[in-house]
């Protein structure tokens, strides 16, 4: 017949068991807190090369807006500067015949 162990042994038994079921969540918690660093980390280099490569496409879609809006300007101020030639041009004619009759007295 087996020997009936005193409850001191059934209570050290327990302990030991409860020690065994803590040491194995406790490394189950562990290896889930590694993951989820892991996971973290993952997610942060995700995070900053989708912002990078966003910011980047807004800004060359911006400049490109840019180059373009310079571009009318620059059009513009030519047609406005052609005009303004062409109406000097009408225009010089009388102006030198009205400073020469004034440098001349006449």
């Amino acid at each position: 017949m087996p020997e009936e162990k005193t409850l001191l042994q059934q209570i050290r038994e327990k302990e030991q068991e409860f020690a065994g079921k803590i040491e194995a969540v406790r490394k189950e918690t562990e290896a889930a807190v590694a993951a989820a660093e892991n996971d973290a980390e993952s997610l942060l280099c995700t995070a900053d090369s989708t912002g990078r490569s966003g910011a980047e496409r807004l800004y060359w879609e911006e400049k490109g807006k840019i180059e373009v809006e310079i571009e009318r300007l620059n059009h513009e101020a030519e047609e406005e500067r052609r005009q303004i030639a062409a109406a000097a041009e009408t225009n010089l004619s009388h102006a030198i015949k009205v400073i020469t009759s004034h440098v001349t007295m006449e």
